[in-house]
């Protein structure tokens, strides 16, 4: 299992491209990928799933990988969160 902490650095916070970018990522690995904000944990493949989190600027967020390609996901979804969704 692998497992890093990311922040919304993007200023519109998660909203539907974000949300879209994610899942797409998230698609790309056969490792069951988690998105965890506090008691909450979501499928980071659901677009609906993330969206529902309403997550916004500035919140920590814990990514939670587990799978064969675990650690590769989640570098590639984190790269996402350090470029700002490409947004700024």
């Amino acid at each position: 299992m692998t497992t890093k902490n990311v922040t919304i650095k993007n200023r519109a916070g998660i909203h539907a491209r974000p949300a879209a970018l994610i899942a797409q990522t998230a698609n790309r690995f056969a490792s069951e990928i988690l998105i965890e904000r506090e008691d909450t944990r979501i499928n980071a493949k659901s677009i609906m799933g993330i969206i529902t989190m309403a997550a916004s600027y500035n919140t920590e967020l814990t990514l939670v990988a587990d799978g064969a390609d675990e650690k590769e996901a989640v570098e590639a979804i984190n790269a996402l969160f350090e470029n700002k969704f490409e947004e700024d």
